[in-house]
Order: C-alpha cells, then sequence, then structure tokens
C-alpha cells in the first residue's frame, strides 16, 4: 500500500501530538512504515524523497540531541530541506513569542514544523496556528509520542517481530519502566503505547516520583486498560520483559522529592543483579541522556541485553515514517 492510500483509508491525522489519538491500526501504520525505512537508516545508497521540496523546521526550546539531530537526519533522508532554529539563538531571547516564531517560520516555507518546549502544551497551541503539521518532540511533564512509537517499535522487533504491529503484539510480556515517572513525558506517552500492544505495564519508583499514577492505574488507559503502579522495585521486575530506566535530574533532590541521588541509586537504580531477576535476556530500554551509576548501572547500560543505542538508530526510522505520513495527510486533497 502506497503512503498515500494508507493516509486516504487509515490515516487521520494533519499533526502528532501526543499518542492518545492514535487507533491499533495507525501505530501498525508508524511501526510498518519504519521497519520499510530500516535499510535507508542502515545507511545504504537507496533513498526515498517523498518530502522533497517541503520545508521541515525543528524548533527546539530545550536542549536535545538524540530527538533533535534524529528528526533533522529522519527529514532529510525524505528528501526535505531542512532548518534548525533553537530559542536560544532566535528573537526568542528578545521577547518573541512561540505564536510570533511559529508565524514567522511559516512565512519563511515551513510547511512541517518539529516542536520541543518546556511548557505542556506549547506543541497544541502551535497547531492551532500554523497552516502545516506540527510533531510534538517532547513537551513539558505532558508527552513525547515519537518516543514511545520508537520504543514500541523496538520491542516490536525484538520480542514479536513476525506479529500484526497494529495487534496487541505485546499481550502476555510484562514491562517495567522505573524512575521519575511523575515528571516523565516518555512514561506517559509510552503508557498509551504499550498497553494498545496489550503490554502488562509496571511503573515503579519511589512514592514521591510516582505521585498521581495510582489513581489513573485505577481507571486504566482510556477508561479500559489498566495499569500497576508500585514501590517495590522487586515486584516490578520479577518476569519483567523489558525494563525501561528514566533518566533522574539532580533538580528532584533540591525540590525535596529525593534525599540525594546516592540514595536513589542504592534502592531504585538498575543493577546486574536486580535485572537477574527479570526474565532471561530481558532488554534494557533508556529515552536518554543516561546518567549511568544513578539510575543504571554502567555494566548494564552498556551490557549484552541493552538496547539503547538500537534505540537511538530506530528513532530515525520512526521519524522517516511519521513524517511521510503526516506529509501525506498536509497534501491530501
Amino acid at each position: 500500500m502506497t503512503v498515500a492510500a494508507a493516509t486516504a483509508t487509515a490515516w487521520r491525522h494533519r499533526h502528532l501530538l501526543d499518542v492518545d489519538v492514535l487507533s491499533p491500526g495507525e501505530i501498525g501504520l508508524v511501526l510498518n512504515g519504519a521497519l520499510g525505512m530500516t535499510e535507508v537508516v542502515a545507511g545504504g545508497s537507496a533513498r526515498t524523497a517523498t518530502l522533497r521540496g517541503v520545508g521541515v523546521t525543528t524548533l527546539f526550546y530545550e536542549a536535545s540531541t538524540r530527538t533533535r539531530v534524529s528528526f533533522e537526519v529522519a527529514a532529510r533522508r525524505l528528501g526535505a530541506e531542512v532548518v534548525n532554529v533553537t530559542a536560544g539563538a532566535s528573537s526568542v531571547t528578545k521577547g518573541e513569542s512561540l505564536l510570533d516564531t511559529v508565524r514567522t517560520l511559516e512565512a519563511l516555507g515551513a510547511r512541517m514544523l518539529v516542536i520541543r518546549h518546556s511548557g505542556s502544551g506549547a506543541p497544541y497551541l502551535a497547531a492551532g496556528q500554523f497552516g502545516g503539521s506540527v510533531v510534538n518532540a517532547g513537551d513539558g511533564r505532558h508527552a513525547h509520542p515519537t518516543q514511545a512509537l520508537l520504543d514500541l517499535y523496538t520491542l516490536w522487533r525484538h520480542l514479536a517481530p513476525d506479529a500484526d504491529p497494529a495487534g496487541p503484539f505485546l499481550a502476555g510480556r510484562k514491562v517495567a519502566i522505573l524512575g521519575d515517572a511523575l515528571h516523565s513525558r516518555v512514561a506517559r506517552s509510552n503508557l498509551w503505547t504499550l498497553t494498545s500492544a496489550g503490554a502488562a505495564v509496571w511503573i515503579c519508583g519511589p512514592a514521591t516520583l510516582i505521585d498521581g499514577f495510582g489513581a489513573w492505574a485505577t481507571g486504566g488507559i482510556g477508561g479500559s486498560r489498566p495499569f500497576t503502579v508500585t514501590t517495590d522495585l522487586a515486584a516490578a521486575l520479577a518476569d519483567a520483559d523489558a525494563v525501561m530506566a528514566l533518566r533522574l535530574q539532580r533538580e528532584r533532590m533540591t525540590a525535596g522529592l529525593l534525599p540525594s541521588l546516592a540514595e536513589y541509586a542504592a534502592r531504585y537504580g538498575l543493577t546486574r543483579d536486580r535485572l537477574s531477576t527479570a526474565r532471561p535476556g530481558a532488554l534494557v530500554l533508556h529515552p536518554g541522556p543516561m546518567n549511568e551509576g544513578v539510575e543504571i548501572a554502567p555494566d548494564v547500560a552498556n551490557g549484552p541485553q541493552s538496547v539503547v543505542t538500537e534505540q537511538v538508530a530506530n528513532g530515525v526510522a520512526v521519524r522517516m515514517a511519521v513524517l511521510e505520513l503526516l506529509n501525506a495527510a498536509r497534501i491530501a486533497p
């Protein structure tokens, strides 16, 4: 099926602001599309030019390496004309508002806007004013849709490569997410995609860093897909098929949420011994950047079960698929 045909029959979105609006079929379109991009990502001679001449602008109000570069590489692989804008080197430093910046970039030829912002909801505000397509590259504590999709793609390729990516291919699988879920846009978006794929998801961390998730778990994702919240690390890791450690930010200590990074590492850090209680060969994921020795031990972060580097590579393929689908929807009659 061509992208245009897929868009006409199954893809309904001009923007990608979160994964909560994606049906299982639309998630399957992204994952299948990413699978088709792997040869391009691997560095072969094959290229696709479905975005040739399309202006793609990355607008980042927060520092980023993996996400920003990944989107840039993805857009260039598709033939797009890419412009990178960082808030610190733009008129934002002179007081220009987000909407003024968005209007300026559109006037200068941007047709697709990839935005990261510290304010939850900022990409939604931009999408209301931008005539093209907006991709949320992370907004505050709220969402990081392409990270959740690349994480799901990585799990699919390892745990159920022959299964339909639009189906519950993680049914019977347990995924543990460890750490600062309270402030994590990655955790929130992953809850939507992982439960959509049928996974049993466990959120685990100190009580101060999982506050509020218990009430959400009671109602379930989308009102019907339950997950488990616990402070018991041993229970969360037991028989897990995959373990995702979340980055712990130092400002959590100054906010009084943690006594020290050392205590967090001692009680909740993902070590080799703790990982041994998961299923043999359990995958280790991390959205990056990692604080080795805090939320994850160096020998786990760089060990044989780690797919962290693979996540980064998969991010390019997934973002290529997302950009291609959004562009087809943007130009569809």
